[in-house]
């Protein structure tokens, strides 16, 4: 019967070996407001996102600038009679539309979102994210 015994024990050995340990326990959480506050800006990326959102805010003023003094005026001059395109209004029953300011908007909108697609599509090819 001892053969048999050291079977089981071995197997017995095995199945704990086996057997998947239980997980750590997560690191306790930060005390203090500042310790809180450094993980907050750490697990959201808040710099990050704060990074993102002035350059994103500065390229559109550098967009919408390019649009209305460098496109609008050369558009202008491939219509006969209209000087810059930012500046045609139409008037309707003493209202005043603004045509040209929105067709400047539009084209900044086209212009952002294509850089703002180049620039993701060649951080994906570089594997940034």
């Amino acid at each position: 019967m001892t053969r048999d015994d050291d079977i089981v024990n071995e197997l017995k050995a095995i199945k704990e070996l086996l057997t998947p340990k239980p997980a750590p326990p997560a690191p306790p959480a930060p005390k203090g407001m500042m310790a809180e506050f450094k993980a907050f800006l750490s697990q959201y990326k808040v710099m990050g996102m704060a990074v993102a959102f002035i350059l994103g805010l500065y390229l559109g003023a550098l967009i919408s600038s390019l649009v209305t003094n460098l496109i609008m005026p050369l558009i202008g001059l491939a219509l006969p009679g209209l000087s810059n395109l930012s500046t045609l209004t139409y008037t309707f029953m003493n209202q005043i539309f603004g045509v040209g300011p929105f067709i400047a908007a539009v084209i900044t909108f086209i212009i952002v979102a294509l850089v703002i697609f180049l620039i993701v599509k060649i951080m994906k090819k570089a594997k940034i994210e």
